[in-house]
Formats: structure tokens, sequence, C-alpha cells
């Protein structure tokens, strides 16, 4: 028989237990919970990089791994340019003597020939020079008859030869200001068929013609009826287009490249059609100080005048070469309009990698950017080896 102290402290015992149980049965929850929770970590180590790819063995033998290679590329400059007048081609017309503009015959984007009047205007100055040369040969005239006479008187031995000596040295002193004067008219734009008018008429003409030297297309008008003009203005721009420049000014980083005879390509926006090539005729010797440029030109036919003097055009030169890290054409993978390259990160692992790709020389691509000369990557084989890559994007995504 059990005593009641007895049933007490089992009674008290019993709540103990089940707490203990209670307790102990959480905590194996709890642990498994958290044994799921750390499994899902474990699965996200095991996605893969959908641009990364192991090399399966039987692929190994079809694909020829190395670096990027420097190659000689024939590298090209591209710079703009303009169309220029030739400058050996332009004639700048005015007038020797000051006058006021009469009359204008040719005006701007007309065709003129060699000695074509431009423009006729009205010179004092033209008629003061050609009196004093009128005189001039009057004195000339009577020179010659008085020495002519004295030559007679003394033959005669009417007069000494010391008279005849002064009447000589008369002459020659009218002769040099006929010269003096011819050379005036000369400057001043007369010709010498003119002048001998002039000394058979004896009639001044103070209508002076602006001619042009040259034939030519006048590029610009400076006068107008009314106009005085002195003579060291320009009336008139005269220049032969059927040859002009094409004028471009090259970095002086880049002026190193650039010799006489050097290839150049020419396109003109307002000419798209056109397919221009040429070579530099001339090279500055000097840096232009606030640019820091070069000039170059290159001659232009024009026979047809499609070409006009300021409009734009760019140049792009060629006929150097340089050293720039290339791939091949089998190492490029095109996806989604860019450029790939598999570099490899890890034995049998590769990683396509976008790039950034260049011209083409003899079957390679120039690199950019995306890729060194010190990585290892997949020259030959990228093809198959990106359908590896797919295949198993495809199995990694089931």
């Amino acid at each position: 028989m059990t005593s009641p102290a007895l049933n007490l402290y089992a009674c008290t015992r019993m709540p103990l237990r089940v707490s203990l149980l209670a307790v102990i049965a959480a905590a194996s929850v709890l642990s498994l919970d958290g044994c799921k929770k750390e499994v899902k970590p474990a699965a996200a180590e095991t996605q893969t990089d959908p641009f990364a790819v192991k090399v399966p063995p039987a692929l190994t033998g079809s694909l020829k791994i190395g670096p990027p290679r420097l190659t000689d590329v024939r590298g090209t400059l591209q710079v703009s340019g303009r169309v220029e007048t030739d400058a050996s081609r332009i004639a700048r017309v005015g007038s020797p003597v000051a006058g006021r503009i009469l009359k204008l015959n040719a005006f701007e984007g007309e065709y003129v020939h060699a000695g074509t009047v431009l423009a006729t205007l009205h010179s004092t100055n033209l008629s003061d020079t050609q009196m004093s040369l009128i005189k001039a040969y009057s004195d000339q005239t009577l020179a010659e008859a008085a020495t002519k006479r004295a030559e007679q008187l003394v033959e005669a031995d009417v007069i000494g030869r010391a008279e005849l000596e002064r009447r000589r040295a008369e002459l020659v002193q009218a002769s040099a200001e006929v010269s003096s004067y011819e050379t005036q008219l000369r400057g001043l734009g007369m010709t010498n068929s003119q002048m001998k008018v002039l000394q058979s008429t004896r009639r001044l003409s103070a209508d002076y013609p602006i001619v042009t030297p040259r034939a030519g297309t006048v590029l610009e008008r400076k006068v107008t009826v009314g106009q005085v003009v002195q003579p060291a203005d320009p009336a008139y721009t005269i220049a032969d287009l059927s040859s002009v420049w094409v004028v471009a000014n090259v970095p002086e980083e880049e002026a190193g490249m650039l010799r006489k005879g050097l290839e150049v390509s020419v396109r003109i926006p307002a000419r798209p059609e056109q397919d221009i090539h040429g070579a530099l005729a001339y090279v500055a010797p000097t840096v232009d100080p606030a640019t820091r440029t070069v000039e170059v030109r290159m001659d232009l036919r024009n026979n047809q005048g499609l070409f006009k003097p300021d409009e734009l055009a760019s140049v792009t030169f060629g006929g150097h070469t340089e050293k720039k890290l290339t791939v091949p054409q089998t190492a490029i993978v095109r996806e989604e309009n860019k450029d790939y390259i598999f570099v490899q990160t890890a034995v049998n692992r590769f990683l396509l990698r976008e790039v950034q790709l260049g011209d083409e020389s003899n079957d390679e691509r120039v690199v950019l950017s995306g890729v060194t000369a010190n990585e290892l990557i997949v020259l030959d084989g990228a093809f198959h080896l990106n359908n590896q890559r797919k295949q198993d994007a495809i199995k990694g995504s089931r």
C-alpha cells in the first residue's frame, strides 16, 4: 500500500517528464527545418552559367586553342576635309588706276575667256599719263628733226660739232621720256597696240577696261556701277575650276604617317555616288600652333565642274601598316548582332565573352576590346563549341 507522500511525489514528476519530452520533440523539428533550409543554397550552387561550357572528350580534338596574335594590319586614318580652289589657278583682278566704275560686263558664276573685259571705269589719272606721253612723242619728233638738221649744218660747216652734240643729247632725253611714259601706261594696263593708236591719233581715252588675264569662272565680284576704286582694291576673283584641291588637317600625333604620294580616298557628301581616289600632293612642313594639326592636300580633276569650292569632304589615308591584336574568323561567334569569343577559364572549360571587333584583314578581325594578348581563346572550332554550350543549356533547363 502506497503512502500519500509517494503518490504526491509521483504526481509532481509526471508533468516534468512530459515537458522535457515536448522540448526534445520541438528541438528535433527545428533541427529538421534547419537541414531543409541548408539544402537550398546547395541547389543554387549547382546552377551553371549559360555562357560557360565544358568541353566533352569527343570535341577536344577538333578545337584549336591559343592566344590572339599581333598582326601587321594595313591601317587607315579618317579626318574631315573640304574642297578648295587651286591657288595656282586663281586670278584676283583689279584696276591699276583709280577711277569710277562705268559699266559691268561679267557677273558671278559666268565663265570668261582670257582677255575678256570684265568692267570699264573712268580714270583721270589715265588721261593725264596719256597726255604726258603725247607731249613726249612731240618732243621726241622735234628733237629728231633738230638733230638731222644739225648734222646737215655741220657737214656744210655752218655750225660747230658742239651744237650737234647738244641736239643729240636733247633727242636722247626726249626718247627716255617716251619710254618712261610708255612703261607707266603699260603698268596702267595699256597694250603696245593701244599706245601706237594713241601716238597716231593723239586722242585721249580716260575709259579703262578691267581685263581678266586668264580664263575661268567668276567666283566673286566686289564692284558696282558708280563705285570709286583704288589700285589696291580687288574687283573680281577668277578661278579655273577644272582642277581643285581637297584639303584636310591631320592631328600632329598622326602626322608621322604622312608623306607625299600617300594613298588617299575621298568621300564628298554632296556627291556620294563619286568614288574618289588619289595621292597626297602636299604635306605642310610645319604644325599649325593654333590647331596642332598638319595641313595636307590632294589634287582633284574637275573637268565637269561636279565639285565646288567649300564643299565638305571625308578624307581617308591608307598605305601604312601597324601592329594590332587580331583573331581568326573561325574564333568568332555571332549571336544577336553581337560578336563573342570563347575564353579559357580552366582546363577544358571556356566562357563565351562579348568582344568589340574592328576591320577585317586577311581573314582576321582586329580586336578593339574584350580580350587581351595574354588570354587563351578558341582559335578554331568555336562554332561547334557554341552548339555544345546550347545543348548543355537545354539539358540544364529540364
